[in-house]
């Protein structure tokens, strides 16, 4: 099973073609010999991972009968922070204040390298880069600055080769770039498109163009989402500020808008989708703006907080309500109608992420403490239990999964940041 970092009886059902009671007995003779260890027993599903170096026999002793009499306990939690293991799979950080905003830096050069925006409930608030020290096993700030009133997001442009300037974005009352260095970080734009009025709009969210990071787009509580154009000085050397433009915005939705994210489809620059407090999912394309796609609407018209796109299928997406402990999955190519419901929390749901390596995996957070990883290959049969559970020390406000270090979940809850390798 090399391909495979999680092993299930249902894998190795299908894997060699065998019943389940013959799966589970060669699940305990592995076991026995030491190549697996259990990780999970959740509800009546049993999770198995390959062995480290240190636990696992030897290459000569495979295959050799009763070489190996180790016994590999079952853990209480797929994570462990043993300080006796030479790597730990939980690293924690404790901010100076309520920690919101959250994001991973997705530079290679920069492989533990966070933001997080405070929530604190007046107009000074703060952004904070971290690094974990991997000598230290030691989250570092490495840079603080101020920002009016809460960050509802912050995200790192989206250069996986270090062609760009090292960019950060927030939104707020406004969508602002920030660059920053071994010196510090700085505002390099404030981005506004209400100029003529004093009154503000205030952005409940923004995703930046993976394809194009010259393109950001906002979402708004006017009802509204702003496409902006970045100029970044790319070129490597050049020194122009950063600047942008409006290239478009719409009418998005009937209420205020809650969320939006670009799609991967139709060439990953064009299509976009955003959720809002009218209970709709809409699908819009830059190159056809006359009209949109409704994928879909809550039947109670309960407002819609959030949307994620797969990272490997852009067929599919995410989605839950307020006070909601059930997340939506949808396929646009069935609008209206889910092909999955995702029932295990039992609070409300706060943040979705889906695995950036795999078509099948999505990581859900909420209320109950717990972050959930659900494997949803089985659609469209129901999925009724998540394959890992990790219960944190406080209601989970926020989740991301690393682009770059796809084994690395991070959390937030109230001023802590928390990264679990899974």
């Amino acid at each position: 099973l090399p391909q495979y970092k999680l092993i299930t009886p249902a894998i190795v059902c299908e894997r060699f073609k065998v019943r389940g009671s013959l799966a589970r007995s060669i699940i305990r003779e592995l076991v026995r010999r030491g190549l697996i260890r259990s990780v999970v027993k959740h509800s009546r599903q049993e999770i198995y991972t390959r062995s480290t170096k240190e636990d696992a026999p030897g290459d000569q002793d495979i295959g050799k009968e009763g070489t190996s009499e180790k016994k590999v306990a079952p853990m209480s939690s797929t994570l462990t922070n043993n300080p006796q293991t030479k790597r730990k799979e939980i690293y924690k950080y404790e901010a100076p204040w309520m920690v919101y905003a959250m994001n991973w830096s997705i530079r290679p050069d920069k492989r533990f390298r966070l933001a997080l925006g405070s929530f604190v409930e007046e107009y000074n608030n703060k952004v904070q880069i971290v690094t974990l020290d991997e000598e230290t096993s030691e989250f570092i700030a490495r840079s603080t600055f101020d920002h009016p009133y809460p960050t509802t997001k912050v995200m790192w442009i989206p250069d996986t080769k270090g062609a760009f300037p090292d960019l950060l974005a927030t939104s707020g009352d406004y969508l602002r770039v920030w660059q920053t260095g071994d010196s510090g970080t700085r505002l390099e734009c404030l981005l506004n498109n209400n100029k003529n009025s004093d009154f503000c709009a205030p952005l409940t969210s923004f995703d930046w163009n993976e394809v194009d990071p010259n393109l950001i787009g906002t979402s708004s509580i006017d009802t509204t989402c702003t496409i902006w154009g970045l100029e970044t000085g790319q070129a490597i050397g050049r020194t122009n500020p950063v600047s942008g433009h409006v290239r478009t915005q719409l009418i998005a939705h009937d209420k205020e808008v809650y969320d939006i994210a670009f799609s991967r489809g139709g060439g990953g620059r064009d299509m976009f989708a955003s959720v809002g407090a009218d209970g709709s999912v809409r699908m819009f394309d830059l190159r056809h703006l006359e009209h949109s796609t409704i994928i879909y609407e809550d039947p109670q018209h309960h407002s819609l907080l959030r949307l994620a796109w797969n990272k490997q299928d852009p067929n599919y997406l995410a989605t839950f309500a307020i006070d909601s402990m059930e997340i939506i999955i949808l396929d646009v190519r069935i609008p209206c109608t889910p092909v999955a419901r995702l029932n295990n929390h039992r609070s409300g749901v706060n943040g979705i992420a889906w695995a950036p390596h795999s078509a099948c995996h999505i990581c859900t957070a909420g209320d109950d403490r717990q972050a959930l990883i659900w494997d949803i290959q089985q659609m469209p049969r129901a999925i009724e239990d998540p394959i890992l559970a990790y219960t944190a020390e406080g209601e989970i406000n926020q989740v991301q999964w690393s682009t770059t270090q796809p084994d690395w979940i991070a959390i937030c809850f109230n001023n802590f940041l928390e990264i679990l390798r899974v």
